[in-house]
């Protein structure tokens, strides 16, 4: 490693009771009494405070960790998305817009992933209200990357990522509403499923929007974490409307029918880098035994339209609700992009009823282009991860939206359709080593086919490791 590399790159790896261990070898190894829950929470306490120290990732730690009862990853340190109520802690949204309070209990998904035992060590940062794909602000350090500090750590789960990516804790929670699990996952080489719509319990705000596009998860950094993870949650709730996933363990012997989607359905293309990343994966699915074919997903030519419209009612009615998360509320202190999205959303909001039929109707063209295959790869992001400033919410309206969906041009269509989606691990960047995520799409329920697959990849070439890398 160079001498430049060591200063923009943050990991704290060491030896201590985390070790390299990922949360399943965690958790085994406090079910066999080698670690003790409470030493690993507080050898990740110090791990979190070195890492935070230049990553800016923590919104909030809890004095005393709080653990939770039994579950199959019993004593792995973990931390809380900011947009989620912990019980005691402040729940703040990213937005300066108001002063937070301290919930008076659990949210459900809270709830469900306190069932799989880990221990909470307190909440991560997002952008405002999880609108952006970086996690930066007009008036605050950014989160940074711990692969190069000078870039984005993706977003919304921006300050989980970071953590998890620089070895703080081993797994942590996300969420998903247009990309937010898979693009930070992306930006910091890591997995990060995106459930399908239902999988695990849904949050009360959601329920009564006309779409709902937000699911939760966690992201990690090994395949069998976030596997472990569905199955513990499962055992918590399962939607019966689902087939059951149950606990992944590994490859299938299974030959699957791949669909290639290199380029954007909205027809942005991919920069090369990116291309090459999800080429590079076809050859070796080919190589593994699967078919890899050229698909084409034929959305409605006004899908970045309307979505961008309702991404703005989302904006539209945060500014008037927002008394609920605190009296002091003031839209006006709203950042840029939450600001240019509801203004967007004001001047066009009589197109509403089009854009919800429009959006409703993709599931339609989403299962055309399933016909005669399995999975479809494609991108995670048309372009890699972009450096600090340049999808700042300071950056004027029309020029960030223009940045925005010029990068976002793959994830949202599973948001939309309630599709499980998941980001892996792929090659990285030749100019900066960042690491460049490939996506694997599916149909709903499918989450065992992902991760059959994805374990099958692992396997195939282990992920680079950020305390391994030069």
């Amino acid at each position: 490693m160079t001498v430049s590399e060591a200063r923009t790159r943050v990991h704290v790896f060491r030896d201590d009771a985390l070790g390299d261990h990922d949360a399943v070898g965690l958790a085994r190894a406090v079910r066999r009494g080698e670690v003790g829950a409470a030493e690993a929470a507080r050898d990740a306490a110090a791990r979190v405070e070195a890492a935070d120290a230049r990553l800016n990732a923590v919104q909030v730690r809890l004095d005393v960790p709080a653990h939770g009862s039994g579950g199959a990853l019993a004593g792995v340190p973990t931390f809380v998305k900011d947009n989620t109520d912990y019980r005691g802690l402040p729940t703040g949204h990213g937005s300066a817009a108001f002063a937070p309070r301290a919930a008076r209990r659990h949210a459900p998904f809270a709830r469900q992933l306190l069932s799989t035992g880990v221990t909470v060590l307190g909440k991560t940062r997002l952008p405002e209200f999880g609108f952006s794909p970086t996690t930066e602000y007009e008036d605050a350090e950014p989160v940074r990357n711990p692969w190069h500090t000078d870039h984005s750590a993706g977003g919304s789960s921006g300050g989980s990522a970071a953590l998890v990516a620089a070895g703080a804790v081993p797994i942590a929670h996300a969420n998903d509403g247009g990309g937010s699990i898979r693009i930070p996952a992306a930006c910091c080489g890591l997995v990060g499923l995106k459930p399908t719509r239902g999988r695990v319990v849904a949050n009360a705000q959601g329920r009564q929007l006309p779409i709902d596009l937000v699911t939760d998860g966690v992201l990690s950094r090994s395949v069998r974490d976030s596997a472990a993870f569905l199955a513990a949650a499962e055992r918590h709730w399962r939607n019966p409307k689902l087939p059951p996933v149950g606990l992944v363990e590994g490859p299938s012997d299974r030959r699957l029918r791949i669909g290639l989607l290199i380029d954007s359905p909205n027809g942005v293309r991919s920069d090369a880098d990116t291309r090459a990343a999800v080429e590079e994966t076809a050859r070796r699915l080919e190589r593994l035994g699967h078919t890899v074919e050229p698909v084409e997903l034929s959305l409605d030519p006004r899908f970045t339209e309307d979505f961008l419209t309702y991404w703005g009612l989302l904006s539209f009615l945060l500014g008037v609700t927002g008394r609920t998360l605190g009296a002091d509320f003031d839209r006006r202190r709203m950042d840029g992009l939450s600001r240019g999205l509801r203004e967007t959303y004001v001047a066009n909001w009589k197109n509403t009823p089009g854009v919800l039929r429009r959006l409703k109707r993709t599931r339609e063209a989403y299962a055309a282009g399933f016909r005669g295959v399995d999975l479809i790869l494609s991108p995670v992001l048309a372009h890699t991860t972009p450096p600090i400033g340049h999808l700042n919410p300071a950056v004027p309206y029309a020029t960030l939206i223009e940045r925005i969906l010029a990068y976002v041009a793959f994830t949202p269509v599973n948001n939309v359709v309630g599709t499980p989606s998941l980001s892996l691990p792929a090659a990285r960047t030749t100019a900066d080593g960042l690491p460049i995520g490939v996506m694997f799409s599916a149909r709903p329920g499918a989450e065992r086919t992902l991760l059959e697959l994805a374990f099958t990849l692992e396997a195939d070439q282990p992920f680079r490791r950020i305390q391994d890398a030069v």
